[in-house]
């Protein structure tokens, strides 16, 4: 049977209570007892149960680590940064997929039921709403790659998504395009808004640049070489800023099928730098999104969080750059 709190009190020869104090982070147990109970734990092969003793502290140590993209390869790499970044610091990851969700009460009910004791919101395409849901019930959270705000309604940590479409602009014109493109995910999302208002903003600078956009279904391979395929139909651009790398490729898997070749006949710059973007059969030029420093930054402001509920929401902005591979010609 499996070891309780009891038996490792009977085996050390001590209280219950110093059993549970000894793993319970900040009780005061003295040195001595501390290694007798921990030593008869190991004997009998005992484990603390978190979540019974979440019972009596009232703090699961769990995270809702919520996102709505999951056909998005570079969230593989963020769930993997986020829950060993939680797990470091002694939280409990709970993974939560809200594709297709609309109702933000109904995912603060959900997350509620878990007694989480915070809440990450890991998107660039849910609304803002979905975050300050949480706030409104007083559950910490923390926007990660959420929409920059100077006074944000809660914590948001990511980029300046209107700045990388200028970087994405300035790319491109670099090249000597005179007609390009903004190639973004889903139009009501906040990031393909931001990205396209600053791809827009750079381009009217240079009077001999026209421009176009035009949306994808979803940040998705299938989605954007969707829509490539049917731009390809009505007649291309010489460069486009596809809003997401995962976009990007299903735009080059397009332009291959036309016979077209990369960049010779199209250039293409995409935005996040995902592991696949480096890839040597897809070497795709991107602008580098910094996911680690984004998600360690998110990890310490919900940790901050959960010892000052009441500390005030701050947006924290990370600088991007472009990497250069092969998907535009060099710069003229």
């Amino acid at each position: 049977m499996t070891p309780t709190l009891k038996d490792v009190a009977a085996h050390a020869g001590v209280s219950r209570s110093a059993v549970s104090r000894t793993f319970t982070d900040g009780a005061s147990v003295s040195p001595k007892m501390r290694k007798k109970v921990e030593k008869a734990a190991a004997e009998l092969g005992y484990s603390p149960n978190f979540l019974a003793r979440s019972l009596t502290t009232r703090r699961t140590k769990l995270i809702g680590l919520v996102s709505n993209n999951f056909h998005n390869p570079i969230f593989l790499e963020v769930f993997d940064l986020f829950t060993r970044g939680l797990q470091d610091r002694g939280l409990r990851p709970l993974l939560v997929n809200l594709s297709n969700e609309t109702d933000p009460d109904h995912s603060v009910k959900m997350l509620t039921q878990y007694s989480v004791d915070g809440v990450i919101v890991a998107s660039s395409t849910l609304p803002p709403a979905f975050s300050k849901a949480f706030r409104d019930k007083q559950i910490p959270v923390v926007n990660t790659f959420g929409r920059y705000a100077s006074s944000p309604d809660v914590h948001v940590v990511g980029i300046d998504n209107v700045e990388a479409g200028r970087i994405a602009a300035r790319a491109l014109v670099a090249r000597g395009y005179t007609r390009v493109a903004f190639l973004g995910g889903p139009e009501d999302a906040t990031s393909t808004q931001d990205r396209r208002q600053g791809f827009k903003e750079e381009i009217a600078r240079h009077a001999s640049v026209a421009s176009t956009d035009s949306f994808a279904s979803a940040y998705s391979f299938h989605a954007g070489r969707t829509e490539m395929l049917r731009l390809l139909e009505t007649g291309h651009a010489q460069g486009y800023f596809c809003g997401d790398d995962v976009l990007s490729i299903g735009a080059l898997s397009a332009i291959k099928d036309a016979g077209l070749r990369v960049p010779e006949d199209i250039g293409i710059i995409g935005l996040n730098d995902m592991e696949m973007a480096g890839w040597e059969n897809i070497a795709l030029t991107t602008i580098k999104q910094p996911i680690k420093e984004i998600i360690d930054a998110s990890v310490d402001l919900m940790v901050a969080m959960l010892e000052d509920p009441d500390r005030y929401p701050e947006a924290r902005l990370f600088a991007c750059r472009v990497i250069e591979r092969g998907t535009l010609p060099p710069r003229i």
